[in-house]
């Protein structure tokens, strides 16, 4: 079973490694999705969604909303950005009936990057 929760963030960076429009000084309306996988615990939930909400705003929303986000990652493209993301909420999502499945960042409505446990 999979469970999710979306979150928006905004943000400013600067592509440095990159030639064209995005390597200047420029903002988004980030959306970022957590997407565990698990089984129900004795409570019936995979994960309470207080408990994600608090361990993702603490973690990684708390940091990126709002800053200029080559502070935190070097060359913050979305696919930087979703591991770090990974990086920072991983082990805290790990239990007993569940984990860390997937992390979705939209940098605009358009596009987006998911990564996955298996691409690690």
């Amino acid at each position: 079973m999979l469970l999710s929760k979306d979150f928006k963030f905004d943000a400013a960076h600067n592509l440095v490694h990159y030639h064209g429009k995005c390597e200047k000084l420029h903002g988004h309306t980030y959306r970022l999705r957590v997407v565990l996988e698990g089984v129900p615990d004795s409570e019936g939930m995979i994960m309470d969604f207080c408990e994600l909400n608090d361990i993702v705003k603490g973690k990684v929303i708390s940091r990126l909303d709002h800053s200029y986000i080559n502070e935190i990652i070097s060359q913050p493209t979305a696919e930087n950005i979703a591991l770090w993301i990974w990086d920072e909420i991983h082990d805290l999502l790990q239990r007993d009936n569940c984990g860390l499945h997937e992390v979705h960042v939209w940098e605009t409505e358009t596009s987006c990057v998911i990564l996955r446990r298996s691409d690690l």
